[in-house]
């Protein structure tokens, strides 16, 4: 067998092996906006060059804290409300995601991390837009037909009483 050939059964082996995991991070906010796809680039590097590899992954952007958030880097405490938050979605040995950690744990420019077991799939649920006969606005039933809109009022006591034989059921 050719070293090539080594190779790529040692990598498939790895796949089999691996994980995927997700890394969900706030950076500080203190970073010039300029230097978060820098800061974004070398997360990405650490992953890979801990053999990993990136499936997934978005730019961090700033958004506001639930609550504020402390951080001491050179023991200097500082206290945040808003962050940058991005993720990465990669595959990686058991034993590789402890030294990610442990990197990650000594990174001036994390507020905080979380890396969490998942799978490869996409697992952002789509918004599905419900589309009926029938739409309701303030009161008055509106029925969709072909380009015209007719409006009857709605009764009150006939939609009681359908209620009511549903429930007697």
């Amino acid at each position: 067998m050719s070293d090539v050939e080594t190779k790529r059964a040692e990598n498939m082996e790895n796949d089999q092996d691996s994980r995927v995991y997700e890394l969900g991070y706030l950076l500080v906010p203190t970073n010039k906006e300029e230097d978060v796809p820098v800061l974004y680039g070398n997360l990405k590097d650490l992953v890979t060059s801990l053999g990993g590899n990136v499936i997934a992954d978005e730019m961090p952007k700033m958004i506001p804290l639930a609550y504020s958030m402390i951080k001491v880097v050179s023991n200097v405490r500082s206290k945040f409300n808003t962050a940058y938050f991005g993720w990465v979605k990669f595959t990686m040995q058991g034993e590789e995601v402890l030294e990610l950690k442990k990197k990650l744990d000594f990174d001036p420019n994390m507020v905080r991390f979380l890396i969490t077991k998942t799978v490869k799939e996409n697992t952002v649920a789509a918004k599905r837009f419900i589309r009926g006969d029938m739409v309701h606005r303030k009161g008055v039933a509106v029925e969709k037909t072909d380009g015209d809109v007719a409006s009857t009022p709605i009764d009150k006591a006939e939609i009681d009483k359908e209620i009511d034989a549903m429930v007697a059921v």
